[in-house]
């Protein structure tokens, strides 16, 4: 098996290198300190007025004749020892760091500290991985709760319709005598009810498709003033019911290198979602400008404004900016979300904007198209 070297990281490197540097300044002073323990021997035993009859004579005198030996064998000692010390460290320090890493992974456990002077660089990143990951488990946890909440809202609103077309085709299935003006409002009613119910599937399918698929784009050059026109003309009826206007302001035959059918999302749900919000009988704003290589598309509409901690999560999948709206008007909270991710994907950004009873979408994204992605 062929084995492939990798380069150190640059922590490692250092350690290594730390490790190298402090073996070797052990190695050469070793023989260094042999030699002052050879001439400091020899210096004692001649400077002292033997007699020949004293209990340590023998011992010195044995000592001094094998000075030579001793050395050497001092040296050697001191060698084994050295590389067995060096050799073990990083043992040492692998050991601290597999105790420092499980630890992180637990729970509720403050972040690790008191490793040995080489690992602090190690003992920040570990700390810094803890961090994230805690963030992480956070955001899952939050998203799982409001895809709970979501499931609990959804079911709610299917029940809603549901009941009332029971309830009036039961009606109309034992009222015999029923004018046949009740019988059309009856009818009315529930063909009304089983489109919200329709509607509601819908999204159930939308949250699968969202979680389940991964967008990817067909790039083909588009006349985006003339996909922005038809939206509006689109969205007149739904205008006209809130009275509203809808008023466009774009370069003639702007044309722009992008995925027409998710773009074209983007702006249905951008439109949808300023209608939705928007006074009765105000005007709804869109407002396109190319500047060099990047075009900007800013819808803007009149309505209720938007708190701080909310417009931070107006983006986030089923993130709904009022639980409590109507079941006619409730979505599952995925069209912004799937919006920034189309946006995204083309290389370019949405943000949002609110203030004084006015909220803005700012859509940027590049005229050409994403680069390194091919035209179809």
């Amino acid at each position: 098996m062929k084995v492939k070297w990798k380069k150190l990281s640059d922590n490692n490197r250092n350690l290594a290198v730390r490790l190298f540097l402090q073996m070797t300044a052990a190695l050469v002073a070793l023989p260094i300190s042999g030699i002052i323990l050879y001439q400091l021997a020899d210096f004692i035993f001649v400077s002292l007025p033997w007699q020949g009859t004293e209990p340590l004579y023998s011992l010195a005198l044995a000592v001094n004749a094998r000075r030579d030996i001793l050395l050497l064998l001092y040296i050697m000692a001191g060698v084994i020892i050295i590389i067995f010390h060096f050799w073990k460290k990083p043992f040492a320090y692998l050991d601290e760091l597999t105790e420092a890493v499980s630890s992180s992974y637990e729970p509720g456990t403050e972040e690790i500290s008191g490793l040995s002077a080489p690992l602090r660089d190690m003992e920040s990143k570990i700390n810094s991985m803890k961090r994230t990951m805690e963030r992480n488990a956070l955001a899952a946890r939050e998203a799982e709760q409001r895809k709970n909440d979501l499931v609990v809202y959804l079911a709610h609103d299917l029940k809603t319709p549901l009941t009332s077309v029971i309830g009036y085709l039961t009606l109309l299935r034992d009222e015999k005598e029923i004018s046949p003006e009740l019988r059309e409002k009856y009818l009315s009613i529930s063909l009304d009810k089983a489109e919200r119910l329709e509607d509601l599937i819908n999204e159930f399918f939308e949250i699968t498709r969202f979680n389940l698929s991964h967008l990817t784009l067909e790039l083909s050059r588009v006349n985006l003033t003339r996909m922005l026109e038809q939206l509006v003309f689109e969205f007149k009826p739904m205008l006209e019911e809130k009275e509203l206007q809808c008023r466009l302001r774009a370069p003639a035959d702007l044309m722009c290198r992008l995925d027409a059918d998710k773009m074209q999302r983007v702006f249905d749900n951008l439109l949808r979602n300023a209608v939705n919000y928007s006074f009765r009988g105000t005007v709804i704003e869109i407002e396109v400008e190319r500047e060099r290589d990047e075009v900007t598309v800013v819808f803007t509409n009149s309505g209720s404004t938007i708190p701080a901690e909310s417009l931070e999560r107006i983006f986030e999948q089923f993130f709904r900016l009022d639980a409590a709206r109507s079941s006619r008007g409730g979505g599952a909270g995925l069209g912004l979300a799937i919006a920034r991710e189309i946006v995204q994907l083309h290389g370019g950004d949405i943000t949002a904007v609110s203030r004084d009873e006015m909220t803005s979408f700012l859509l940027t994204i590049p005229a050409e198209g994403k680069k390194g992605t091919e035209a179809p």
